[in-house]
């Protein structure tokens, strides 16, 4: 007579023990990125954060984001390197948090995997939690999914979400700009994280590029190059607010940057941005030639070498400028806020880069 063995959850390909697993590993990562407010430790239901200061506030605002890092995972999945992609996930959320002024809090991250191998879950929450120190937040919890059947083995993503807070009289947006006002620009790091799936279209798919192929003009390989994290830039907005007045923010992501600086204009005004004022890095050249994409749809697809557009009076240029330079950020007047005239969008690049 044969014996059956019954159905169970590691016969259906998820592995219970290596989650555990995982978590431990994780833990030095997230006590590193922790602020006073966050009570209890890792492995509990829920984050907790004490509000309790948000007493010293007038008004309070609380601001929230949830985003991801797209396409770019594969890249990470291809070069085995895992721990970049998590800046890339903060530089999305807490930068998208701080635009309105806010100071990011805490965040949580979701981490979604065909299979756990604890030590790839642990490199990716490692730079999870890097990301927060660097943008001044607090990881405090977040979840790891195993969806065999799904994902393949190797295959992964990961979303976030974070909570900042603002005081209502110090809220950032259209209603402070005014003509006249400085646009400054902070320069990306690089590609960031968005228009990965048009980058790897042309230089992947089209081009047959190797991700381990060293290019001249990028002075490494393209793989190292694609993975560049996100600039967080939380902190040097922060930095910002306290040493002189600024009236917006705009985080230049899908879309680029005409588009997203537009959402941050009011409609009785226009942002034109002058290009001869900065050159983009080698990368953007290197997609548009390899892949014959129009300047229209590059600019529309990526963020051109600027990462952040801050908006000031003309009389704090100056000390914005000087501020950003102490805190190593590369950051120029790339434009000037007009009234709207008979322009029919928001914002407008005009020019052509330098070279």
């Amino acid at each position: 007579m044969s014996e059956t063995t019954g159905a169970s959850y590691a016969a259906a390909g998820v592995d219970i023990e290596a989650g555990d697993r995982a978590v431990e590993l994780m833990k030095e990562w997230v006590k590193k990125a922790q602020r006073p407010e966050v009570l209890g430790g890792l492995g509990g239901f829920a984050g907790l954060f004490d509000a309790s200061a948000l007493k010293n506030y007038e008004r309070p605002l609380l601001a929230s984001a949830t985003d991801g890092v797209g396409t770019k995972v594969d890249i990470a999945r291809q070069l085995g390197v895992y721990d970049t992609i998590g800046h890339d996930l903060v530089a999305m959320v807490m930068d998208d948090i701080v635009v309105c002024g806010a100071e990011p809090l805490f965040m949580t991250d979701y981490i979604c995997v065909g299979k756990v191998h604890p030590e790839r879950v642990a490199a990716i929450v490692k730079g999870i939690a890097e990301g927060c120190v660097l943008a001044g937040c607090a990881l405090v919890g977040g979840e790891t999914a195993e969806h065999p059947g799904l994902l393949g083995e190797d295959d992964f993503d990961v979303a976030g979400a974070g909570t900042g807070v603002v005081e209502a009289d110090r809220l950032l947006g259209a209603d402070r700009i005014r003509t006249g006002d400085a646009v400054i620009a902070l320069a990306s790091s690089g590609l960031h994280s968005n228009g990965y799936s048009l980058v790897r279209h042309v230089l992947l798919n089209q081009a047959g590029l190797a991700l381990d192929t060293h290019v001249d003009e990028l002075g490494r390989t393209l793989g190292e190059e694609l993975l560049e994290p996100t600039k967080i830039y939380s902190l040097d907005c922060l930095a910002l607010m306290r040493t002189t007045e600024v009236h917006a923010f705009s985080h230049v992501t899908g879309g680029g940057l005409a588009a997203n600086l537009a959402r941050v204009v009011p409609d009785d005004l226009h942002a034109i941005v002058d290009r001869s004022t900065w050159t983009p890095g080698p990368v953007f050249d290197l997609v548009g030639r390899t892949g014959n994409v129009e300047r229209l749809e590059l600019e529309k697809t990526l963020n051109m070498g600027v990462g952040m557009i801050a908006i000031v009076p003309q009389e704090s240029t100056d000390v914005a400028l000087a501020t950003l330079a102490d805190r190593g950020v590369d950051a120029w007047v790339a434009g000037e806020i007009t009234d709207r005239g008979e322009h029919t969008t928001g914002a407008a690049l005009i020019g052509d880069y330098a070279n």
